[in-house]
């Protein structure tokens, strides 16, 4: 069975850090781009970061840039998204995302394996 499991979020406050963590399974994604995305109450999920295959090339959301880093352990199967200097704003659940390499651009055009998604609670 193919898929993604998140872990990591929870509760912190401004300011704060946390990194999240993308363990796939099933098949192998080292080709594949990674990508995570957010979802908070109310809203549209969007992009955050991705993380491609091949060259490890790494996308920003202008709204974390600076902040969050993406990061892909391909031994592990596992992909990261170490987050600092969060923000009340950056409360949503997150989810993480693969496709294959032919896709490109920073929307969820091709991404066909999702994760369940974590929630990060950022608050005082």
């Amino acid at each position: 069975q193919v898929q993604l499991v998140e872990s990591g979020g929870g509760l912190v406050q401004p300011g704060g850090s946390l990194t999240l963590s993308c363990t796939a399974s099933g098949r192998t994604f080292i080709m594949d781009t990674m990508g995570w995305f957010r979802q908070a109450p109310g809203k549209e999920r969007e992009f955050v970061a991705r993380v491609t295959g091949r060259t490890g090339r790494t996308y920003y959301a202008d709204s974390v840039k600076g902040r969050f880093t993406i990061s892909r352990d391909n031994a592990k199967n596992t992909v990261y998204l170490q987050m600092n200097g969060l923000k009340p704003e950056d409360t949503a659940v997150y989810y993480c995302a693969a496709r294959p390499p032919t896709y490109g651009g920073n929307d969820e055009t091709g991404y066909n394996t999702w994760g369940q998604g974590t929630q990060v609670t950022v608050s005082s």
